[in-house]
């Protein structure tokens, strides 16, 4: 019965598609690959092994932008990587 609250294995593929389709609704990201561009510079970058999700994500959007890496292990990350994108791509159109 321990386990009967216990939150469902963390699947990366699964995690990743998700990832990827709450990106693709961010309407000024454009899908290039495994990663996202705006304007066509390169801003985030997604990369998964058997037990998570890496994202780079750019500090600011550039030809050849600082990275800040985050590695998602279960569902909580992937819904605060989408917060933290969400939030940068506000902040890269402003500028």
């Amino acid at each position: 019965m321990d386990d009967f609250f216990a939150p469902p294995a963390f699947k990366p593929a699964d995690a990743l598609l998700q990832l990827k389709r709450s990106l693709r609704d961010l309407k000024p990201l454009a899908e290039r690959g495994e990663g996202f561009e705006l304007q066509g510079m390169r801003v985030i970058e997604l990369s998964s092994d058997a037990s998570t999700i890496t994202v780079r994500l750019a500090r600011r959007q550039s030809r050849t932008p600082e990275w800040d890496r985050l590695v998602l292990k279960n569902s909580a990350d992937v819904r605060k990587c989408i917060d933290e994108a969400r939030r940068r791509l506000a902040r890269w159109t402003e500028e």
